[in-house]
């Protein structure tokens, strides 16, 4: 029932009920009260009471019905969001595997190109180097002295080759022992040196663009 016409005859009932009230009034002054009127005003009260309960109740009843349509329809559109979510989650995951796994593969071919650059640049720099060997050995004097000035160019064309690529020899005179740089394969007494100290060096080691390929092997006093 809509609430305007209940408002109507609640209105209604109440202003019967109040004539009803003023003629109760007067009879009693009077002392002609009907009892049958009296319980018929009664029941009219208690009637139009019981009304406006039912009516409170059955309204109770349909929010409480409408309460859990309500949330379980709020339970779906999240659970359907959370779907959503770890879809999305899932595909992106998918994605950062594969750009992964090709820039894995495109590192690894660059590496490999690079080395094989690497490897060529210093061949090309030592095909004079053979040249030259070439003609020394095919000299037929390799006892002379212009040989063994020969074999000494080579040897120092050599060591330029090395260094323009970046090999570096490793210093040990007046030098401390260094566990990064030095080997010690033994330790001798020597008093006129302090402790530490390289006595001699038996094999050179080498550094190629700061990084150790051989540590120098040493004799390392301890007196």
């Amino acid at each position: 029932m809509p609430s305007f016409m209940k408002d109507e005859l609640r209105k209604k009932d109440e202003e019967k009920l109040e004539a009803m009230k003023q003629e109760i009034d007067e009879a009693i002054s009077d002392e002609k009260v009907p009892d049958d009127y009296l319980k018929g005003a009664h029941d009219m009260q208690g009637n139009s009471d019981k009304g406006e309960a039912a009516e409170e109740v059955s309204e109770g009843d349909a929010s409480q019905e409408q309460e859990p349509v309500d949330e379980k329809a709020a339970l779906q559109k999240q659970v359907e969001q959370l779907t959503a979510q770890l879809q999305e989650s899932e595909s992106s995951l998918k994605r950062l595997r594969a750009d992964f796994e090709n820039f894995r593969r495109r590192t690894t071919k660059e590496k490999e190109e690079i080395g094989v650059v690497v490897v060529q640049g210093l061949f090309k720099d030592m095909l004079p180097l053979l040249d030259n060997f070439e003609r020394a050995m095919a000299s037929e004097d390799k006892t002379g002295e212009n040989f063994q000035k020969g074999v000494a160019m080579i040897f120092t064309q050599f060591q330029e080759i090395l260094k323009k690529n970046g090999l570096e020899p490793i210093e040990t005179k007046d030098a401390k022992f260094d566990p990064n740089f030095h080997q010690a394969v033994m330790r001798v007494e020597n008093p006129d040196m302090e402790d530490e100290s390289i006595a001699a060096e038996l094999q050179k080691g080498y550094i190629v663009k700061g990084r150790v390929i051989r540590p120098s092997m040493v004799q390392v006093v301890a007196n």
